[in-house]
């Protein structure tokens, strides 16, 4: 059991097992699952839907942070995917046709490889360190997203690009299938090629990576470009979920949501060796914790305090200093007390 508790996972999927349970405890229903016109319906389905973007954002930033980084702008490039695709399609002389749609997401993608682009040359080239460098776009990406849609909330009527939110293929949510793609082209990508290994490389020591011939000029470049990926493909799932553009909300706080998850997953924010099923642990926990909240009636006033102090409680459970401190105080206690009796 010790050898258990020692594994990255243990500890997640414990704290993730023991919030379905308190949920189910609070709504008997919660576990159910039924089939309704085809489509699976229910609260876990729900919590792995409103999941979706929150996991493609911690995946691209599982990466970033491998690399000691950390990529506070998704959130803002999630704004502007969404701000872009929505104002294509309804200027488009077709708003409801699926090749409007297609064109507007590809577009939204393109915008936000460039804005990874952007991040990974002041990172890489400029040498900036990454929270400056990505900060200066979390403060302005919203106010690009605010121009691109003229500072109102833009709605479309596009059936096809609606269908990436809350869409069906297969019985399952469109949004769970392309996040579960993604995640596994990624864990491919770097599990089954040299890709992971040298982002651990630059992560772990980026000087000794370079002199072993390492380009991490290039690695920085890629990861950053991914993880904007990623965050343009949460916010247009994020847009398409209400067919509208919000430059304000849209993505809100997701980068805070991203690092805890692949903080949660065991991914060291040092950098180094990571963790893709942590991360996707980590994800599933964050939005099964958002879901329990209102459940068990917390108040909405307390919601953020609320989580914090649940993360930090699975933190400190998998820090192993911690659990050495707890260790060497029960053992220490026992000792202290055959003393007191001599």
């Amino acid at each position: 059991m010790r050898e258990l508790a020692r594994h990255r996972l243990f500890w997640p999927v414990l704290a993730l097992v023991l919030l379905l349970a308190v949920n189910a405890i609070a709504e008997p229903s919660f576990l159910r699952v039924r089939m309704q016109d085809g489509h699976l319906y229910g609260s876990l389905v729900d919590i792995a839907r409103n999941g979706a973007p929150i996991l493609l954002v911690a995946l691209g930033m599982t990466l970033v942070i491998a690399t000691r980084g950390i990529d506070l702008s998704v959130g803002a490039i999630a704004a502007i995917a969404g701000a872009v695709a929505c104002v294509h399609i309804a200027g488009s002389p077709d708003p409801g046709s699926a090749g409007t749609a297609i064109t507007a997401m590809t577009l939204a993608l393109a915008v936000c490889i460039l804005l990874g682009l952007w991040n990974g040359f002041l990172v890489s080239v400029l040498g900036i360190q990454p929270i400056i460098a990505t900060l200066v776009l979390m403060t302005a990406g919203r106010g690009l997203a605010m121009l691109v849609t003229g500072g109102q909330i833009t709605t479309v009527n596009n059936a096809f690009f609606k269908a990436l939110g809350t869409g069906y293929f297969l019985t399952l949510p469109i949004a769970i299938l392309v996040a579960l793609a993604v995640l596994a082209v990624t864990g491919l990508a770097t599990r089954r090629t040299a890709l992971g290994m040298l982002v651990e490389a630059v992560g772990i020591n980026p000087e000794a990576s370079r002199l072993a011939g390492v380009r991490s000029r290039t690695i920085l470049w890629t990861v950053y470009v991914f993880s904007a990926f990623c965050a343009g493909l949460a916010g247009l799932m994020i847009a398409a979920n209400t067919s509208a553009a919000d430059a304000n909300n849209a993505g809100l706080w997701i980068e805070l949501d991203a690092i805890l998850a692949v903080v949660i997953g065991g991914t060291s924010l040092a950098g180094g060796r990571f963790s893709l099923t942590g991360t996707l642990v980590g994800a599933l926990f964050i939005q099964t914790l958002s879901t329990a909240i209102p459940t068990i009636g917390i108040p909405s006033e307390t919601n953020y305090l609320f989580k914090a102090v649940v993360v930090i409680a699975v933190c400190l459970l998998q820090s192993p200093k911690a659990r050495a401190a707890v260790w060497r105080h029960r053992r220490t206690r026992p000792s202290l007390a055959k003393e007191g009796r001599a």
